[in-house]
């Protein structure tokens, strides 16, 4: 008697949501699950550029980007050199507690980085939600008809970011905190306000390895279950996970051998604890990944050449 293998039939499909010229989503399947339906765009790999020169990074990962002074340059290196699929650019000097940078100054890194490359970009401010709300409005604004994806759009802030995004042709990233039921009440006040379900991401808030990983595994499994075998149509955007900034925050990855000879090669290490929280994010349903180290990037496009997809 032959053998059947069993396959899950799923009644939901993720949409796709056009990023500059490029397509995410799309998957009528869980997360890599091939042999069960099709992800119909691999994907993608952004990596992060800061308008201002981060602080705290180790020296091998400085080392490895360049000139992290120059935003224009470093967004060139990674699309050229290290193979970006696209640029996320943070706002770190809008905010509040910090260099406080204005809206101008804010759109004037962003439209000089949006014209030195061909890929998609994604903006992310500051994380002070009316800070954010002041200057996505002027970058949405200033990047007209670009298709930029401009976000944090949270619970305090979503309705001047997201009529932003309508009145000037963006996508927005929506964040809620880990929590399933929390992103698609977003999503709804969003799509309520008038913006297209299919210039929406859902960004679910997550952590590293170490520092929340397997919560936020656990909650976007449950985002695409939703979405897939639910047939709910307000959890089927694509997911964007900002995960480098999470990465090189903790200790694990920043630390040297001088301060803990056990934990072995610092660079090396930060490497591999970026490449498996990207890996673990892939697993779970991410369709854009947020990532900061080239040779992170590099391990995590090889894994994803394994299933199948093209560079």
């Amino acid at each position: 008697m032959a053998f059947t293998e069993p396959k899950e039939e799923y009644n939901g499909k993720v949409r796709e949501v056009a990023l500059g010229k490029v397509k995410v989503g799309g998957e009528t399947t869980l997360p890599l699950y091939l042999f069960e339906g099709e992800m119909a765009n691999r994907p993608i790999i952004a990596m992060d550029v800061y308008d201002e020169a981060p602080q705290g990074w180790p020296k091998s990962l400085t080392e490895a980007l360049g000139d992290t002074g120059d935003p224009v340059g470093w967004a060139k290196r990674c699309v050229e050199q290290f193979g970006a699929d696209a640029i996320c650019l943070q706002l770190a000097s809008t905010d509040p507690n910090g260099t406080d940078a204005g809206a101008d100054e804010a759109v004037k890194a962003v439209v000089a980085v949006l014209g030195a490359i061909d890929v998609p970009l994604i903006v992310y401010g500051c994380g002070n939600a009316e800070k954010d709300a002041e200057v996505l409005k002027r970058v949405a604004e200033a990047t007209q008809g670009k298709n930029v994806i401009v976000g944090p759009a949270v619970e305090e802030n979503y309705k001047s970011i997201a009529a932003a995004a309508m009145g000037f042709g963006q996508v927005v990233a929506g964040q809620t905190p880990i929590d399933v039921n929390m992103a698609k009440q977003l999503n709804i006040l969003m799509t309520n306000l008038g913006l297209s379900s299919d210039r929406i991401l859902i960004d679910p808030s997550v952590g590293s390895l170490g520092y929340g990983l397997e919560y936020a595994y656990s909650v976007m499994e449950r985002d695409r279950l939703a979405a897939l075998t639910q047939n709910d149509s307000m959890m089927q955007m694509p997911i964007i996970c900002n995960l480098g900034k999470e990465v090189w925050k903790t200790k694990e990855a920043k630390i040297g051998e001088d301060e803990e000879p056990s934990w072995g090669d610092q660079a090396k290490r930060g490497v591999l604890w970026e490449a498996l929280t990207a890996a673990a994010f892939l697993v779970s349903g991410a369709d854009v990944l947020v990532m900061t180290h080239p040779e992170a990037v590099r391990l995590t496009k090889g894994l994803l050449a394994d299933f199948g997809f093209d560079a």
